[in-house]
């Protein structure tokens, strides 16, 4: 992004603003507030990926944020730890893909994984910025469905945003009470056999219908196992919690058991 971008006297008030109201986030819900309102008046989208990083390059939260009903396999399609979009873009900004970076669903502008999972996702765009390699932990932001083809002039206005964008959501993960404290390191109590059998079939995309239709039993108990499950692991929607299990190894061959063994 080469091109010399100069504001207009709205755009430096409308980034004033970001950057003032910004500077006052201090939990995830004054950050909702923050992206949905401020933020959109100068980078106006649909969708805004998170992914915050630790030590080591590992995911430690990856959040996805609307102001619209998103239906779970949009959402999985943007959010799966392992294989959606959010997770694509990480890889290909660590392999070198320069940020800030433009994707233009069948125009091209991204690596082949990427342009791939934006056709699939049914957005027609996704803007990009990544901190790079920093030694408290990295963060990458993505917006998807800009109502322009984004440009270097939205590009710009992202590179200049992230900073802000990376500590408020600091700020709004480590403002969290103990017990909160304590989920974002490890599960408050191992899963059970059958809150872990039904978090497997929730990676493999299933609906509550269809992974009750298999273990027969009923959505209703299914919706409630995960409420439990969620609680277990202190997130709030399935892409958190697979992004939990993803960040704390759970999925990982050989890991510790998501469920202590079954009584003889």
């Amino acid at each position: 992004m080469n091109d010399v971008v100069i504001l207009s006297p709205l755009e430096q008030e409308y980034l004033l603003r970001v950057i003032e109201a910004g500077a006052r986030v201090r939990d995830m819900r004054q950050f909702f507030l923050w992206t949905q309102g401020q933020l959109q008046a100068l980078l106006p989208h649909q969708v805004m990926l998170c992914m915050e990083y630790g030590p080591g390059d590992s995911l430690r939260r990856l959040e996805c944020l609307h102001g619209a009903v998103l239906g779970e396999p949009v959402q999985r399609q943007l959010a799966d730890p392992v294989h959606g979009l959010a997770a694509q873009i990480a890889r290909a900004g660590r392999d070198g893909w320069r940020m800030p970076a433009i994707a233009v669903a069948g125009q091209g502008g991204a690596p082949a994984a990427v342009q791939q999972r934006l056709e699939k996702s049914g957005f027609d765009n996704v803007l990009v910025n990544g901190s790079g390699v920093l030694a408290g932990g990295a963060s990458v932001f993505a917006l998807l469905g800009l109502p322009m083809k984004p440009g270097p002039r939205q590009a710009y206005f992202l590179e200049l945003v992230h900073p802000h964008l990376h500590f408020a959501l600091l700020r709004s993960s480590h403002k969290e009470t103990p017990r909160a404290a304590q989920a974002s390191v490890a599960a408050a109590r191992p899963l059970s056999a059958r809150e872990a059998e039904i978090l497997s079939w929730v990676r493999e995309g299933k609906s509550n219908f269809e992974i009750g239709s298999i273990l027969g039993i009923s959505a209703l108990t299914v919706k409630n196992h995960l409420q439990r499950v969620y609680r277990a692991l202190g997130v709030s929607n399935r892409a958190h919690a697979l992004a939990r299990c993803h960040a704390l190894g759970l999925h990982d061959p050989g890991a510790a058991p998501l469920a202590p063994p079954r009584r003889a």
